[in-house]
């Protein structure tokens, strides 16, 4: 007799002690949970996100220790027509009197006028940590506003960092608390139709938020390992809500399934162990696979993430291989109760196997006629990942937040009235001993090249050059009056690194010098992403290749499960630049688009995709291979595994979409593609890829499926899961 698989055994002992089962799940979670919080978490720095000439000159000026406090900016100007010079005046005294009366407040500026004299701006500097400035910025608001009130005719209005921070966070904070607060009940509710009873519902959801909350814990552990990022605890969540479904999906589908065949509970908990347990260690290593093609993007943003998301995986997979059972065997019975009248009636669990007429007609055409169905779908895929040719990288800046708040209304009129307070290259160098005197006069002269070139903005006051308090470092702020990603401020970049820093400051010997700012770090992290995402996607494609053959036994299986994934990626990179890189979904998705795709998504996208793609593929090409193991001819086999997988792929697909779809309606830029370029690419996967591509390519390859080199092919049929589909069979109607 063969010895069943690891995953057989595991589960048994579970379902055989389920409260020992428990009880250890329960205590690795919290020790996990509690062990890293009393870990604490090691914060990325400067140097660690240094990515090219920008990452140095960040590193540069991280060195020279600089007392940089929070300012803010007041900004008078009239409500209409031309600005009245004496009550712009008054009102600035105002302010400023106002202002050095609280004690948030270190110093208060000159009013400064404006080159065309329609504006007045008084500079605060605060006090205290600039990092938590944000949370001292009310009493500079009210401030602001009483001399409002007694200026009416005027206006009188705050920017700055902490502004717009505090205006951003209170955005941000209630998209993700209604996202948080919408996801959790979105699924329970899908499940709930998917299932027709609430403990089953239940199960899933449970199960997901304790890995995610034992993966939390073991993150922070990890990050003194690899220093973690504001984004892992997101991405941990948002993964580990995704597989935590869907791997307890999949097995409690087939554990159902079997129960519904009559087998005794403890044998379709094993049955359900050997195959779906299967296919989920399968997933599990392929969706850790691509999240570890992560690690070579050099990137410790991408390798925080990483970590977080294999961490979050591998529980979720130790999580449905262990406790699961151990909860289907306590429950017995009861895993079906309380029952939802109709949508038991319509879920209720069939025969493993037990046909669906829906699918059976959504078949039709990929069985009966593969050729001309695989043709027309890959070409209509084709055609909409056609657009991703014409994909620009960028990353989202100050004009890309949503100007619904009057901190960014406030900096809009301020740039306008002062552009040097815009887009900002800053000029970051390493000073040699004795050199101080010769950098300052080169910075100065720098300053004043610049001013006078049309691709920068003229000087509102003199040259800012700041030196570190050892005179080691010393840095200069260069403003363009365009918008940080337009050509222009691209082209005035190139001209600072390559003309303007030579010809000046580069002519100091022993100097180091390096251009940052948003434009620098924008251009330099778009040619990082292009430069290493063939990197990653060898890396993945190589491993899931070698995964998938020796997993299925077969070399083209393995190559066509790679290839549809590439075709679902592609797809979904093609619907992100049609709708993200144009104008015409502004109104349905409420954004402005900032024609070009935000720099990470297409790494992130890329390997979330591939990865999660996995779960529908290796568990339907599963149920595939068991029919073609007994001998089912290969056309057969393929409507068989389809139809019988179709209903827990379907309610797989539908969590994640509509987990995904919430993204979207958040206000920043990034999160609205992240969120449609996911829920559209496993939109598509499930659909397109899974019920029209895969059958009609599995269906004109035939036998062709499972060819393998000798060395791959199984010396013997898996004689112990014969049992498994000769009931199948029968129950079907074979």
């Amino acid at each position: 007799m063969n010895k069943r698989p690891l995953t057989v055994r595991v589960a048994r002992w579970s379902a055989e002690h389920p409260w020992r089962a428990i009880a250890l799940w329960v205590v690795f979670v919290a020790v996990c949970f509690v062990g890293g919080n009393m870990a604490g978490t090691v914060e990325a720095t400067n140097s660690d996100e240094a990515i090219g000439e920008s990452g140095r000159a960040d590193v540069i000026v991280s060195d020279g220790k600089f007392d940089n406090p929070a300012t803010e900016s007041v900004l008078i100007t009239a409500r209409a027509g031309a600005l009245d010079q004496a009550a712009a005046s008054a009102a600035a005294a105002d302010v400023t009197t106002a202002m050095k009366a609280l004690p948030e407040v270190a110093d208060v500026s000159p009013p400064l006028p404006s080159h065309d004299n329609t504006a007045l701006l008084v500079r605060v500097t605060m006090k205290g940590d600039p990092d938590t400035a944000q949370e001292r910025i009310g009493p500079l608001h009210a401030a602001t506003d009483a001399v409002q009130s007694r200026h009416p005719e005027l206006r009188v209005e705050e920017t700055g960092g902490p502004s717009i921070s505090q205006a951003m966070d209170d955005t941000l904070g209630k998209d993700f608390q209604r996202a948080e607060f919408l996801s959790l009940p979105v699924t329970f509710a899908i499940l709930i139709v998917a299932f027709g009873a609430l403990i089953a519902a239940s199960v899933p959801v449970l199960l997901a938020l304790f890995s995610v909350a034992a993966a939390l814990g073991l993150s922070t552990l990890a990050s003194h390992l690899v220093p973690s990022t504001d984004t892992t605890a997101s991405v941990i969540l948002l993964i580990g809500m995704a597989v935590g479904v869907d791997y307890s999906l999949f097995y409690l589908r087939r554990e159902r399934e079997e129960r519904a065949r009559g087998r005794a509970h403890l044998d379709a908990v094993e049955m359900a162990a050997e195959t779906s347990g299967h296919a989920v260690v399968v997933s599990g290593v392929a969706v850790t696979i691509a999240m570890a093609g992560l690690f070579l993007a050099g990137d410790v943003v991408f390798s925080s993430l990483a970590v977080g998301s294999i961490l979050v995986v591998l529980v979720a997979v130790l999580g449905s291989l262990t406790v699961l059972p151990a909860l289907l065997a306590k429950l017995g019975r009861w895993i079906d109760r309380p029952r939802v009248p109709l949508l038991w009636r319509l879920t209720r669990p069939r025969a493993a196997g037990a046909p669906s007429r829906v699918w059976s007609f959504i078949l039709r055409p990929a069985i009966r006629r593969p050729a001309v169905t695989l043709a027309v779908s890959v070409l209509a895929l084709l055609a909409l990942a056609a657009p991703a040719i014409s994909m620009r990288l960028s990353f989202p800046g100050m004009e890309d937040l949503p100007r619904t708040t009057p901190a960014m209304q406030a900096y809009d009129r301020l740039v306008k009235a002062y552009p040097s307070n815009g887009t900002v290259h800053t000029v970051a160098v390493r000073v040699p001993d004795g050199q101080r005197a010769a950098v300052e006069q080169q910075l100065t002269l720098l300053a004043t090249k610049a001013a006078a070139d049309p691709l920068f903005a003229p000087l509102d006051e003199a040259p800012d050059i700041t030196f570190s308090a050892d005179g080691k470092v010393a840095v200069l702020d260069v403003a363009t009056p365009f918008a940080g990603r337009s050509d222009q401020a691209k082209e005035s970049l190139t001209r600072l690194r390559t003309q303007l820093v030579p010809q000046t400051i580069g002519q100091v010997p022993g100097t180091s010098v390096a251009v940052g700012g948003f434009v620098g770090a924008d251009v330099d992290y778009a040619d990082h992403v292009k430069h290493k995402l063939p990197i990653v996607m060898g890396f993945v494609l190589i491993l899931t290749f070698l995964v998938m053959a020796f997993t299925f036994r077969s070399v083209v299986v393995a190559l066509t499960s790679i290839a549809l994934n590439m075709l679902s990626v592609a797809a979904s990179y093609g619907l992100v630049v049609l709708i993200f890189q144009g104008t015409w979904a502004e109104g349905i998705l409420g954004f402005t688009s900032m024609d070009a795709v935000v720099s990470w998504l297409p790494l992130f996208l890329f390997v979330v995709l591939f990865g999660l793609s996995m779960d529908y593929h290796v568990f339907v090409v599963s149920r595939i291979r068991e029919a073609v193991a007994q001998g089912m001819p290969t056309r057969e086999a393929v409507a068989y595994g389809i139809t019988g997988s179709a209903g827990v792929v379907t309610s797989a697909a539908i969590v994640m979409v509509a987990v995904f779809s919430i993204f979207a309606t958040l206000s920043t830029i990034d999160m609205k593609q992240l969120g449609v370029g996911l829920a559209a690419a496993i939109l598509l996967d499930a659909t397109i890829i899974r019920a029209v591509v895969l059958p009609s390519l599995m269906t004109l390859l035939g036998n062709a499926n499972w060819w393998a080199p000798r060395f791959m092919r199984p010396r013997r049929p898996a004689a112990h899961r014969a049992e498994v589909i000769e009931g199948e069979l029968i129950s079907a109607g074979r």
